[in-house]
């Protein structure tokens, strides 16, 4: 954990909707949401953790609800949605975090490892994107967050071209959407995290932590919290006129 203290905003009165909220930063995500004072929609495909983020939540004094989904299915997303929409009347935060990887060198990647990747990271955003577009269109009011990566569209990564492509995608994504919806107070950002402090992280040798740090020149990893104080204030009031940009979490490792 960081020393910092954490952003704070107000959120009472929204409905925000995470997806891989299980887990990682996305659980970071959707708790901070909901401690804001969002009603938060907790999205993913792995019910037991669902439980734990929600619990969490409510723990806090917020109001949360799993809604269990394969990101990659249309009928389903299109379902948690209108479900969502239906039980809280309106959505008006949308957090496209649920990503996997499936890491290789190129020359020896399957089929279903880039497929898997992509069909996750981008299509899901995608398919959660255009399925709350037509609501905050009629509410006149939105807020879509989607998570990349330094390790697409901005540098690359020797063993991820899968996922550096779908975070590259998902740059392209929210620049085009942004100007679409745009006229509709519906802004559409991206952030770029870094190496983040996770579980993954906390495996790997001292020996390639000193080579991380090495690449990043505050010297240490980023926290979740961190990357969620951005989704809190990109969600705000207080970033309407912030559209369409990317914003890297990342120490300063790409500067």
């Amino acid at each position: 954990m960081s020393d910092k203290k954490s952003c704070t905003v107000d959120l009472d009165g929204r409905v925000a909707l995470v997806t891989g909220a299980s887990q990682g930063l996305g659980q970071e995500m959707a708790v901070r949401l909901g401690q804001s004072g969002a009603k938060v929609a907790c999205v993913a495909r792995n019910v037991e953790k669902l439980a734990s983020t929600v619990e969490s939540i409510v723990a806090s004094g917020g109001t949360a609800e799993a809604f269990p989904c394969d990101v990659t299915e249309s009928a389903s997303v299109k379902e948690v949605v209108e479900a969502v929409i239906e039980k809280w009347e309106h959505l008006d935060i949308l957090v496209n975090n649920a990503g996997i990887t499936r890491d290789g060198l190129l020359a020896r990647m399957g089929d279903e490892d880039w497929d898997a990747v992509l069909s996750t990271n981008l299509r899901g955003a995608f398919l959660f994107t255009r399925a709350v577009t037509m609501p905050m269109m009629q509410q006149r009011f939105g807020r879509i967050i989607n998570i990349s990566s330094v390790s697409g569209g901005v540098i690359g990564n020797p063993g991820q071209a899968n996922y550096s492509a779908s975070k590259a995608g998902l740059i392209g994504l929210t620049k085009t959407v942004a100007r679409e919806l745009g006229k509709r107070k519906i802004t559409v950002n991206a952030i770029a995290p870094g190496i983040i402090a996770s579980e993954m992280t906390e495996t790997v040798g001292e020996g390639v932590m000193k080579e991380f740090k090495k690449r990043i020149p505050a010297n240490r990893l980023g926290q979740a919290e961190e990357v969620a104080d951005l989704v809190l204030f990109l969600a705000s009031d207080a970033a309407a006129y912030i559209n369409g940009v990317v914003i890297p979490v990342d120490g300063g490792m790409t500067c």
